[in-house]
């Protein structure tokens, strides 16, 4: 990873991407990319994850298969002439100089500063060795077997109804509420809108305690608006890894034009956004080993706001 020099606003520069694509009419974190595989880097097979994953995703190629200069480089390759670089954006933990006020001794602390570097896709590239390519994307499993597994691993799991039909998180009896499947297009629209509904439930105070699903009321819009953004991103990385595309969209145009409204006015929330959903995806598929880097960065996010 070879971060670049240049002191520039990250937040903005992420911000300015996704506002990019909705003006074009499409919505980020709703394209899907169960054809191309999840981004991962070629090199360290890593797959990226928060909001690299769409940044990455939304770019088109065959294959979201990601080096850096130095890293194409290193295996003997090199990037076409004319091809343009695409943004990752990752967290530098900084050490900070703190003063106490009683003795006015110092003391330090490490904080999370958001950077980024540049990569290439493989498509991009020339004279890669042949044993990076062709990088073979893994067969699919059945979605819906893999979207009731997800279900199942997802620890304190609230109770599923299925009652009417209206789609909703019940956040003081904690419980979920669906129509039957039959009322969805089809069965992977159904499961998008339970994830979505699911990522909700993990700001329940038994699991994560997310501040804005707590506060969120007809009274507190921007509580409301910053969890429903949450609940949008995470109900997409879920279905990233159960591969089903099932999004369902009534009011193409007024959506779009809510979320350019809320990142025009705040830099900062769509980066915000991406960590909490990250962190709540990670809960469902009880991946615990980044939620404290993560609880540390949101904690950060929301002191700068």
């Amino acid at each position: 990873m070879e971060p670049t020099p240049k002191t520039r606003d990250v937040f903005t520069l992420v911000t300015n991407r996704i506002i990019e694509d909705l003006e074009k009419g499409t919505i980020p974190w709703k394209k899907p990319w169960t054809d191309s595989g999840l981004p991962r880097n070629l090199v360290s097979g890593k797959a990226y994850r928060g909001i690299n994953v769409w940044l990455l995703n939304t770019l088109g190629y065959e294959q979201n298969v990601f080096l850096t200069y130095n890293q194409v480089k290193d295996l003997g390759g090199s990037v076409r002439k004319g091809e343009k670089s695409h943004l990752v954006v990752f967290w530098k933990w900084v050490e900070e100089d703190t003063k106490n006020n009683d003795n006015a001794s110092e003391s330090k602390k490490t904080a999370p500063l958001l950077r980024y570097y540049l990569v290439f896709n493989i498509a991009q590239c020339e004279n890669i060795p042949e044993r990076y390519t062709p990088l073979q994307i893994p067969t699919k499993n059945d979605p819906i077997e893999v979207c009731d597994e997800i279900i199942k691993r997802m620890p304190h799991v609230p109770e599923i109804r299925h009652k009417g039909n209206e789609a909703y998180y019940h956040p003081f009896f904690d419980f979920i509420n669906m129509p039957s499947k039959e009322q969805f297009i089809n069965s992977e629209t159904y499961y998008g809108t339970l994830f979505h509904e699911l990522i909700h439930s993990t700001g329940h105070q038994s699991r994560l305690s997310r501040k804005e699903l707590q506060t969120a009321t007809p009274n507190n819009f921007e509580a409301y608006s910053q969890e429903e953004l949450t609940a949008e991103i995470g109900a997409c990385y879920l279905s990233s890894y159960a591969g089903i595309d099932g999004w369902d969209f009534t009011n193409h145009v007024a959506y779009i034009q809510g979320w350019l409204e809320k990142l025009k006015n705040d830099k900062r929330c769509i980066v915000y956004a991406s960590t909490q959903a990250q962190k709540a995806t990670d809960y469902i598929l009880n991946h615990r080993g980044q939620e404290e880097a993560e609880t540390v960065i949101i904690k950060a996010l929301q002191n700068a706001t």
